[in-house]
Parts: structure tokens; C-alpha cells; sequence
């Protein structure tokens, strides 16, 4: 038997630290108390994998690198040895992460449909990730359609889809993945709109569930199929809050149970785990992404590593256990300031550039997120779990290999005992207080 541990403990300065000699005893039925109970006979949905968004802030960012800095950077997220990123977010045009506000199209035949602003950042940020993991899966996001498409003429302030313009709307959309593939680059799936409840003061675009079961059944959806297109469509992309009553509004839909392939949704309203539960088991045939979240500087404090650190692992344990198939954090790189963002709505990202641009700076987060993504691997099982405490959060899966994946997270101020156990053996430990490990088990 083969046992990795990796521990990060920012109050004891340990990163990714591992350690291989951990003692194992043979199971006893004497020992009854501080148990965790790993169960890999149970198994519950597959995983996809872990990975970030790619703006053209983060490109941008990464630009600002000395050169030997940037093959650092990139292996740090898409490497075996680094976060093993293997799904990526894109926006669809500007985002409030673009330098400025830009369309791919602005003539209402899309005569001069153009993704040449894309080939500065976004797409050569694209293709260092893809040499490093050529099996990296794509979800891409619009924030708005161009101006003249939208009932408000403006790619802010929310708006919304103009009839008329729907068969063009999906024909730019078509145009985009077909685009990309010139690229060569595979759009795997595309989500209907970004939050698509909000009017936000940066590209936005608002849909009522009917409108947007509307626009994928009659017009995205069969434009797909008629271009001989593959990708899968997600709705929603929004906060946790409506999942499940979103869910329930479209999916029940006939016609939607083929042309709507899974949910994303954000999680900027709170925990709201039972809505993935309730939409995982009343749609057990979808997939669910998480496909942004962050702390941003105007609801977290940007000083507070192990409070921004422990969001995101309570974040990601929870999605997890309550069936996600793939958890997508938001830009991989920023600036120091949190940006550039063209209307300042700054936060942070995992990775971010140091003052003076010679370096980057790696915040708690990105340690957090690889205690799930190094050792949970693409089409691993989560699988079922037992614990003695709730002062503890668990996950658990089994990797394609059959070895089993475990985290364990302590958020509180005291340290926990446990006895780990699998099949016939038992792993006795101390989980440190605001510490989170990972075991990887080869049985």
C-alpha cells in the first residue's frame, strides 16, 4: 500500500507539504471513537475535473511576465506537477475582465464577424495551456450580445435579446465555435448567458426562464445541429439560489431534455448545497458546473489568506458532495490591483503579479484548490463517507487507477483527532486547526 499526504498550513508554513512515511494499522473493532469512514463499494457521480477562466485580464497579466516566468506560471495551473487544470472558462467577447468593451460582430449579417481581438491575449493564453494539456476542456460563457442585437442598444445595464435578432444571436454563436476550431480549439460546451438575473453596470444580458428555454430549443440548440456542431449548452450560470427552481422551469420542458445538456450556476449568494442536491437527483441525467466564483475585494478582506482560502475549500467540498461534475474557479492570473477591469469591479484570483510585474504571487487559494485538483483525477467517483464530527468537512473519490482521493478541511480554531478508514485498515492522524490535507491511496 502506497499513501501520499499533502498538508497546507499557512500558520505552520507548510504548502503542499508532503509526506509519505504515514503509519497504517490493521482495523480493530476495539477502536469506535474519532472515526472517518470511507466507503469505495458506494459510488456517486463522475468527475470532470478543476480548472479556472481564462479573460483577457488573465492574459494580459500573464503578458506582463518575463518570459521564463510565464513557463513557470503555466505549469504552475496545467501541469502533472502543478494544479493538473484540465477544464477551462472562456468569455464569449468582453467580460468586465476585458481591457475594454468589444463585440466579435457589429453589422446585422455578421459580414464582419472578426475573433482577431481574441489572438492578442486570450488565445495564445489558450494554446501554452493546451502544450501543456491537451485533453483541457473548454466552457464558454457570452456576457452580452453586440449593441445592436439588445432592446437597450448597450452591452451594459443589463437589456435583453431582441426577437428578431435570435437566429443571428445563435448564428454569432455558431461562428464562434467554428472560429476557435480554426484555432484549434474545441468550445466542449457554452452556457446561454452569463448571470443572466443581473443588470450589471459591465456586459450583461437578461433572460426569464422562458426566454431562455426559448431561445435554446427553437433557435441555439437547432442552429447547432444544423452546422453539425457538438457542443453541449448549459443554462442558468448564475448563483445557487434558483438553480433548482430554474432547473425546474426549463428542464421539465419536453423539448429541453435533449437540447439542454447541464446546469452551471455561481455561488456569490451562499451555500445553497441542497439546490445542487435537489437538481442533481431530480435531473440525474445533467451535469452540474460550478463556473465562477471568487473573493472579490469589494466583499472579502483581500488581507485575510486563510478566510479567503477556507470559502473557496468549504466551497468546493460542498459542490462536491452534493454532486458536481466539474468545479471552474474565475481568472487564473490577475494583476496586483485585482484587474485590469474596465468598469474597477477588482478581486482576486489564485495566482496574481507582484508590484512591479517580475514576478507572481501565489495566494492561499491556489493551494486550496490543488488539495481537490492534484489528486481527484478526470472520471474519478466520488464515493461515500462516514464522520464523527462535523467540525471536519470530507470528501472523498476514487480515481480511474482505484486509488482513493481524500480531503479533509478544519476551519476552526482547535485541533481534531481522527482514525481514517478503509477496508481493513485504519490511517490515525491530527488534523491541524485552519489546515486542510489530501491523502492519495493506492490499495
Amino acid at each position: 500500500m502506497k499513501i501520499i499526504k499533502l498538508e497546507t498550513n499557512y500558520r505552520r508554513n507548510l504548502f503542499f507539504h508532503e509526506t509519505t512515511n504515514i503509519p497504517v494499522i490493521p482495523y480493530s473493532s476495539e477502536i469506535e471513537n474519532k472515526i472517518i469512514n470511507i466507503y469505495p463499494e458506494i459510488t456517486y457521480q463522475k468527475i470532470i475535473g478543476f480548472g479556472g477562466a481564462i479573460t483577457e485580464a488573465s492574459g494580459y497579466s500573464i503578458k506582463q511576465l518575463p518570459l521564463e516566468k510565464q513557463t513557470s506560471f503555466f505549469n504552475e495551473y496545467f501541469s502533472k506537477n502543478g494544479l493538473n487544470y484540465n477544464i477551462c472558462r472562456l468569455p464569449i467577447g468582453s467580460c468586465d475582465f476585458s481591457i475594454k468593451p468589444y463585440s466579435y460582430s457589429n453589422k446585422s449579417d455578421l459580414s464582419d464577424f472578426s475573433i482577431e481581438k481574441d489572438k492578442k491575449y486570450i488565445i495564445p493564453t489558450i494554446k501554452q495551456a493546451l502544450k501543456l494539456n491537451p485533453n483541457l476542456k473548454f466552457i464558454s460563457s457570452p456576457w452580452s450580445p453586440p449593441k445592436f442585437m439588445k432592446s437597450n442598444k448597450k452591452l451594459i445595464q443589463g437589456g435583453k435579446l431582441l426577437d428578431k435578432y435570435k437566429i443571428t444571436w445563435a448564428n454569432y454563436l455558431t461562428k464562434y465555435i467554428k472560429y476557435y476550431k480554426d484555432e484549434g480549439i474545441n468550445i466542449n460546451y457554452i452556457t446561454v448567458q452569463n448571470e443572466p438575473n443581473a443588470t450589471q453596470e459591465w456586459e450583461s444580458c437578461i433572460y426569464s426562464p422562458e426566454e431562455e428555454l426559448n431561445f435554446v430549443v427553437n433557435y441555439l440548440y437547432p442552429t447547432f445541429k444544423n452546422n453539425s456542431i457538438n457542443t453541449k449548452i448549459f443554462i442558468w450560470d448564475h448563483n445557487k439560489e434558483k438553480l433548482f427552481s430554474r432547473a425546474l422551469k426549463e428542464i421539465n420542458n419536453n423539448n429541453a431534455l435533449e437540447a439542454i445538456f447541464g446546469i452551471a450556476f455561481h455561488y456569490y449568494t451562499g451555500d445553497h448545497f441542497e439546490n445542487i442536491s435537489l437538481t442533481h437527483d431530480s435531473f440525474p441525467g445533467k451535469l452540474l458546473i460550478h463556473t465562477e466564483g471568487c473573493t472579490g475585494y469589494s466583499r472579502f478582506n483581500p488581507n485575510d489568506e486563510v478566510k479567503n482560502a477556507e470559502i473557496y475549500g468549504h466551497e468546493i467540498l460542498g459542490d462536491l458532495n452534493s454532486g458536481i461534475n466539474a468545479y471552474i474557479d474565475w481568472n487564473i492570473m490577475l494583476d496586483n490591483k485585482g484587474g485590469p477591469n474596465h468598469k474597477n469591479n477588482y478581486c482576486n484570483s489564485p495566482i496574481m503579479l507582484n508590484s512591479n510585474n517580475s514576478d507572481y504571487i501565489k495566494n492561499l487559494t491556489f493551494y486550496y484548490i490543488g488539495h481537490f485538483s492534484k489528486y481527484i483525477f478526470p472520471n474519478s467517483k466520488r464515493i461515500a463517507y462516514s464522520k464523527y464530527t462535523d467540525k471536519i468537512e470530507v470528501t472523498a473519490f476514487k480515481n480511474p487507477n482505484n486509488s482513493i482521493a481524500i480531503v479533509l478541511m478544519n476551519k476552526n480554531d482547535f485541533n481534531y483527532e481522527y482514525n481514517l478508514c478503509i477496508n481493513d485498515f485504519i490511517i490515525h492522524d491530527n488534523l491541524d486547526k485552519h489546515a486542510i490535507v489530501s491523502y492519495l491511496i493506492d490499495i
